[in-house]
Formats: C-alpha cells, structure tokens, sequence
C-alpha cells in the first residue's frame, strides 16, 4: 500500500504543477456563475486575527463551504477526512475518535468562532454538535498553539468559522441529503437581516442507521470457529440541533452577537435477542446546550477590542430499550454532566502601520458530574497572554508570543511562540517554535469507575499525582503561491512529555481482595474474572515526525486539481520501550478534481475525490488494519429559477469500486475503514431570497 502510495504522489507531481492546494481554497456562494478556487482566503486561526493566507506567518488549512458542498458532504468527519490526509476518525457509539498528525481527541482544541466545544465523552468530543449547514469555512491549525490558546491545543486548532449574511434580505433554506443505510441529514433556516441587525434560525436533522459488512465473528478463544452476531460496527443514530443567532450592528464601529444551541442525540443499535449475539439493553443518549455573548469595538480600522463569554452544558448516560432485571425500558442513567464556562477579553492593536499587536486575559472554569465514575469535581484556570507581529523591509516578518496559565491543580506554566516568514516575491519561507501545554482532565484525576460489559469487569482509576502534559513543536515550510497555483511543503517535530495513558496493571490476590472493598458491588465471580485494572498515568514521552505537501491550481476556466500528501510518524515511550502511537497512520493522501461550468441560468459541478492511506497501527494484542483507497464522485445542478429562488440538486455516488473490509470480527480486530460500500447519493437545496 505504501509503495503505491508514493508511486501515485510521484505521478501526480511529475504529470504538471496543476493540482490544488485544498486547504487554500474558498469560493463565492452557490449561484450560477463560473468559479475559480481562491488561492488566497482570508483566516484567523493562524495569528489571532484576520489576514490574507499568504500573509500569516503560521501556516493554515482551510475547507470552504462551497469546495464541502460541492462534494456531496454533509459532516463534519466527512469534510476533514476527504479533503485533509493528516485526519483521521474512528466512529462509535462514544463519539467519533478524531485524530491530527497521529494525536487523538484529548490534544485537539475544537473552537466554534474562537470559542471551545465542550463535550467530553471518553476524551471524544461530540462531533454532531457541530452544524454543518451553517458553517462558512473551516481553519486547521497544526502543531502546538497554546500561546493563542491555552490548554488542550497540543496536536493543533480546529476552527469552525460559520455564516452570517450581512445584506439586506430575508432568506429562507431548505437542504436535504439521503444514501445508504438509512443516511438522512436536513437542515432549515431563515435568515433576516434589516437595518444592522441579523437573526439566524437554524434546525437540523441528522440520522444513519446501525450496520455490519461481515455478519460473523470468531467465537472467543477461538481463531476457526465462528457464530453470527449484530453488533455494530458503525453506531447508528438520531441526531437534532436547534440554533438561535442575533447579531446587532448600530454602526460601522460597534458589533454584538448572542447565541444559543440546543442539542440531542441518540443511538439506534441492535436490542438484546436469545438467538444471536451483538444486541444491547440501552442506548446512548446525549444532550448538550450552549449559549453565548460578544461584541466587538473597533476604535479604528486597526484597533478593537473584543469581549466573549460561553457557557455550554453537555450530558449523556444510558436509555434502555430492553426491559432488565435492574431497569424498566425508558429508564434513563445519567453517566457524565459536563459544563464550562468561558470568558475572554482580548485587543487587537496597530501600535504601528508594519505590526500587530493582541494582548488577552481568560477565564475558564470546568464542572465534571460523572455517575459512572464517582465524580464531582471543578477546576479553574486564568490565563494572561500577549503577541507581537511584525514586519520587517517587506519581506520579513516575526512574531512573538507568551502565555501565562495559572491552574487551579498545577499552578503555573508558561508557553512561548515564535514564528518567521521570509516573503521575497510570490515565494513564503516560514519557521515556527511554539510550546503546547495541557492539563490532566478532571476524569484524568478523580475516576473511580466500574462496570460490567456483557459479563466481564472493567475498572478504571484517575491518578491525582499526574503531571501536565508539555510539548515542544517545530515545523519549517517552503510555498510558492500566485493565482494560478499553489505548492506548499511543510516538515515537523512534535514532541510530548508526560502523556497522560491508561495503563493496564495486572491483579493478583492482594489487589483483588482491595478492588473489592473499593467497590463493593462488585461480586466474587466478577472479582475472579479480573486480568487488570486501568491507572492514568504519564509515560516518558511521546514523538511526532511528519512532512506533508499540498499542490494546488486552476487549470483552466473551471477545472482545478488537487493533491495533498502526510507522512506521519508518531511513536510513544514508556520507560525504555517505544510503540508506536495507537491508530497512527504512516501515509497518507487526498485527491481532488473539479469542473464547473454555467450554460445561462445553469450551472454543474463535477466533483471527484479519492482518499488513499496506508495500515492503521493497533497496539497490544489487536493486529494493524490494513490501507484502502475510497474514491467519491458527486454532481451538482444549479438553477437560478428567479430572483427570489435558488434551486439546487445534487446527485452521486460514494465508494465508486465499492472497497469494503470485510473481515471476520475478533476480540483482537479493529478496523481504520468503515464504508459499507457503493452507496447512491441524492440532495436538494433549495433557497428562497427576498
């Protein structure tokens, strides 16, 4: 798989210069006019505030609304993992597992307009809180970013950047998708905006149903013989987000904004049956609720000053289905209630006409409420931070940046960044240092955890003795950009002390008999089938080595090419012993090509896109899963019907050859590729506009 990889990268590169960067590219909003990629967008992540993409002196990606519609895509996994070879993700019923450059959950900051989502289930964050139908752009940042940032953003930033028109109009929109296995997304929206003031309403639908590709698994102990079963391996759900948004602008200087999201999700799995095994007795529900407030004051052109605070409330537990000895159906057990609250201020400053300056103090504060775990704890943390940019003869420019975090736990840590960009011409040469800080989560510290799954004991404990988790990233990047094209190389070194990881400790007769005045529910015949209980505790180190090169360009009127390439090597040290990171994957790449014409008051788009990477590696007794190559083509019909009416179609197919892992399902076995196969895909968006 590796030795094809390359081969196609090669052919790729050699054939011309004329594949697109895809995390540099943003179109005009859907109507029928003939488009070319922007090469050039405007983002934030970066720097902290706006600039032009070749302007910031730490490299972004960025996937715009139009290049994720016009693939056919409707969520958030799928917009990352088609378009970002780096990304990866795992689905199940305890959210999707996110990795960047061989990092998981725990060590990606996931921002929605610069502020965090909270949501933590089993270090995943619940990724269907995010509505994709209102999302304007999405902003990756790589490598460590705690000076901007603070705690968590070790593996990188996520922005989610979403839409607010700012013209006179109201608008009405409906968006439909249906495919395969019960896939179902709609979203529906009215927008009004009249005399500096927006209200943006927004409902969405999000559903797929439970599904296996192999029907059999291995019985256990065994590696012959095997017995059906319907456990899933993709997680079927229903999902509903309800949005509330007002933006108020009395004048060119003064913008206010309050929002609220309201979220519900629950799993749709097999129940419980005599004849086969896989079935369960519940599901898992989740809720979550967030509102905020901000504003923002432009003193001149180049001077504001800014003021957020969010708070956001997330739960989930159990809901059964099936009637136990223990639980009646729609009884309802709480596992975890999160809330955080977020305030930050923070001034953007021209001190002079060649710099930028931003000065900023936060306050967080974290509540964990978990059942399941036997925890009711809180922590807070007080940040001060500060950056400077500047430009040097027109070519160079630096930027430096500090923070200060003090932590309720671990008192406090400082975290530096230092960047440089050389920009002779059309050519971008960039260093960056920046220094990652996170600390150890509430459930990290407290947990006190057991259960029983399907027979067998699980216990877990928090460690209050752990150290922080500190990074140290460096990356260096080379990028020729013009209107036409764009090629960008960039190579890194990410290196993690003190990883927090559950270690499995064997039991013997003496743990055994304290693990049973720990948790006194816990019967002898389950105290006899004990092997080992989880400690959070910090290995030595952890180490990230990656290069990843992105080629962009505008062919011709219409017709844009793209590849992108990420070599990861991720490994983590214990003592003496270094393994390589779980679910790391070596290579990977993405492929895109598009064409878009208009005849008139219609207009097609013509998307296809392939992702190749190579095995995923599993640690301990599970075996690697093995590399694949998904290829997706998708078309989109614009009709401008009138004025006031926008219809647009789309129809495609998923998994053109119809790559499908079918491997019997073990104990041992875990998979990197999900897809149950070829699947027809249909959509209907449709806007009315006055």
């Amino acid at each position: 798989m590796t030795k094809k990889l390359i081969s196609l990268l090669v052919a790729l590169l050699s054939g011309s210069a004329a594949f697109p960067q895809i995390h540099s590219m943003s179109r005009q909003d859907s109507s029928v006019v003939d488009r070319t990629y922007n090469l050039n967008p405007v983002v934030v992540t970066g720097s902290g505030h706006h600039q032009r993409l070749k302007s910031t002196a730490t490299p972004v990606h960025v996937l715009s609304s139009q290049e994720i519609r016009e693939q056919g895509i409707s969520t958030f996994d799928g917009a990352l993992t088609r378009m970002m070879p780096q990304v990866s993700m795992a689905p199940s019923s305890m959210g999707s597992f996110l990795r960047l450059n061989g990092l998981g959950n725990k060590y990606i900051l996931i921002l929605i307009n610069g502020q965090k989502l909270n949501g933590d289930i089993s270090n995943n964050v619940d990724l269907n809180r995010i509505n994709m139908s209102r999302v304007k752009r999405i902003e990756v940042l790589d490598g460590a970013a705690s000076s901007l940032y603070g705690s968590d953003a070790i593996a990188g930033v996520i922005n989610i950047i979403t839409d607010q028109p700012t013209q006179q109009l109201v608008s009405v929109t409906s968006d439909t998708r249906v495919s395969g296995k019960g896939v179902l997304t709609e979203s529906v929206g009215l927008d009004i905006y009249t005399k500096g003031f927006g209200s943006y309403t927004l409902f969405s639908h999000d559903q797929a149903d439970s599904y296996r590709v192999n029907d059999l698994e291995y019985v256990k102990g065994s590696d012959t013989e095997t017995q059906r079963s319907i456990a899933p391996l993709f997680t079927g759900y229903r999902s509903n987000i309800i949005g509330q948004r007002f933006t108020y602008a009395p004048n060119q200087r003064l913008a206010l904004n309050a929002g609220l999201d309201y979220s519900y999700k629950i799993t749709d799995r097999p129940e419980t049956r005599d004849d086969i095994t896989g079935g369960l007795d519940y599901e898992m529900r989740y809720k979550g609720f967030r509102w905020n407030v901000g504003g923002i004051y432009k003193f001149t052109a180049k001077n504001s000053l800014q003021a957020n605070f969010v708070v956001d409330r997330f739960r989930y537990g159990k809901e059964y289905d099936v009637a136990t000895k223990d639980y009646a159906v729609g009884d309802y057990v709480q596992s975890k209630k999160q809330r955080m609250m977020d305030g930050e201020l923070k001034a953007i400053l021209g001190l002079t006409s060649n710099s930028t300056t931003i000065i900023g103090a936060d306050w967080r504060k974290d509540y964990l409420d978990a059942t399941s775990g036997d925890i009711n704890e809180h922590a807070y943390t007080l940040a001060a931070y500060a950056q400077h940019e500047m430009k040097f003869f027109r070519v160079l420019t630096a930027t430096l940046g500090l923070r200060l975090t003090h932590h309720e736990t671990f008192k406090n840590h400082l975290t530096p960044k230092v960047t440089l960009m050389y920009a002779p011409g059309n050519f971008r040469f960039r260093a960056t240092y920046s220094a990652g800080f996170r600390a150890p989560g509430l459930d990290e510290l407290y947990y006190h955890y057991f259960s029983v799954n399907r027979g067998k004991p699980q216990i877990s404990f928090g460690n209050q003795d752990l150290n922080p988790e500190k990074s140290h990233y460096v990356s260096l990047n080379a990028e020729y950009r013009t209107q036409v094209i764009a090629v960008s190389v960039t190579g890194y070194l990410n290196r993690i002390n003190d990883m927090v990881v559950k270690e499995n400790v064997p039991v013997d007769d003496a743990s055994r008999q304290m693990l049973m005045k720990e948790f006194p529910e816990m019967t002898q015949d389950q105290a006899d089938k004990l092997v080992s209980y989880a400690l959070y505790q910090n290995s030595d180190k952890g180490d990230v080595k990656g290069v990843q090169l992105n080629v962009s360009a505008n062919v011709f009127r219409g017709f844009n090419l793209s590849a992108n390439y990420a070599y990861t090597y991720a490994r983590t040290q214990t003592d003496d012993e270094w393994t390589v990171l779980e679910r790391s994957i070596r290579h990977a790449a993405t492929i895109t090509a598009n064409y878009h014409h208009s005849w008139g008051k219609y207009g097609l788009n013509v998307n296809l896109n392939g992702r190749l990477q190579s095995k995923t590696y599993y640690t301990g007794t599970y075996e690697d899963a093995p590399g694949f190559g998904i290829w997706n083509l998708h078309t989109t019909h614009v009709f401008d019907v009138a004025k006031w009416a926008i219809l647009e179609p789309g129809i495609g197919v998923d998994n053109l050859f119809d790559k499908v892992d079918r491997r019997i399902d073990s104990s041992t076995r875990k998979y990197a590729l999900y897809s149950p196969g070829r699947m027809l895909v249909v959509s209907l968006k449709v806007k009315f506009k006055q």
